[in-house]
């Protein structure tokens, strides 16, 4: 097992849930939930202060796949956000790592805590972060290799309605 402090990152379309491992890789626990920046990416930018202040070893982001394995239109959302925080935070490495049924599992363990609906949402997605993050823990300790998929890190092409002069956005 490769030491140092791994993020584990759950993407869905209005949130993002932030997990951290400790520095033996060993237990992953939640660490904060973003709002979902399609624009200005800053929960982009969240994650790679993120990085520099835990001094990150890789990031592990969950891939949406189906139960068949196939990739539908939220695995191709989860690639190009990966790419981009690739790019980003480079040359901490970004790896992708299968997330089926994380979502699922982490409304269930919020129930079974006792912990309510409205207040299940706001955490649900650090819950899935860390369910993510210790599955590529596991599967490191078992196997002794890097979990998932090494992602590229180019910046992949903005859809033409988000591409503005300004954009809004402060850089």
């Amino acid at each position: 097992m490769r030491p140092g402090i791994r993020l584990g990152v759950d993407v869905g379309s209005v949130r993002v849930g932030l997990a951290a491992s400790d520095p033996g890789g060993i237990l992953a626990t939640p660490v904060k939930t973003l709002d979902r920046d399609l624009q200005c990416e800053g929960d982009q930018g969240a994650i790679a202060e993120a990085v520099l202040e835990r001094d990150v070893l890789e990031v592990v982001v969950g891939l949406p796949r189906s139960l068949s394995g196939r990739e539908g239109p939220a695995a191709v959302g989860v690639r190009n956000y990966a790419t981009s925080l690739a790019a980003r935070i480079s040359p901490t490495p970004v790896r992708l790592i299968d997330e089926r049924l994380t979502t699922i599992d982490a409304h269930r363990n919020l129930r079974d805590s006792g912990v309510s609906g409205r207040a299940r949402r706001a955490v649900v997605d650090q819950a899935a972060a860390v369910l993510i993050l210790q599955a590529a823990l596991d599967a490191e300790k078992s196997s002794g290799l890097p979990p998932g998929e090494l992602v590229a890190g180019r910046k992949p092409r903005r859809p033409r309605s988000l591409r503005t002069k300004a954009g809004g956005c402060e850089r």
